[in-house]
C-alpha cells in the first residue's frame, strides 16, 4: 500500500535550506518518491502554522522509511535541520 511522506517546515536559512532540497530531491525520487505539493500555496486552518508544506507519496511504507534511513538522504537532511523547524510524518494511505 502507497504512503504519504508529509513535512511541514518554516525555513530559518534560506541558503542551507536550498542546499538541502538540491541534494535531498534526487534521493527521494531515486526511492520512487513523486512529490504531490512542493511548498505550494496553502490555507491554515489549525495547530502550528509553516510556511512550506511537502507532500510526496512512495509506493509503502517500508520504502519510505528506507528512503529516510539512507545514508544520501541523512546526508542531506544536515543541511535542513539548522536551516528550518520541520515536522515529518509518513502515514499509510487507505485503499
Amino acid at each position: 500500500m502507497s504512503a504519504l511522506w508529509i513535512s511541514h517546515v518554516t525555513v530559518t536559512d534560506a541558503v542551507a535550506y536550498k542546499e538541502y532540497a538540491i541534494r535531498a530531491v534526487p534521493v527521494i525520487t531515486n526511492f520512487g518518491g513523486v512529490f504531490l505539493s512542493r511548498g505550494g500555496a496553502s490555507v491554515h486552518i489549525e495547530g502550528q502554522a509553516f510556511e512550506r508544506h511537502v507532500v510526496v507519496r512512495f509506493p509503502d511504507l517500508e520504502t519510505a522509511q528506507a528512503c529516510y534511513d539512507s545514508a544520501a538522504y541523512q546526508a542531506a537532511l544536515q543541511f535542513a535541520k539548522d536551516a528550518s523547524i520541520r515536522y515529518l510524518v509518513i502515514v499509510e494511505e487507505t485503499e
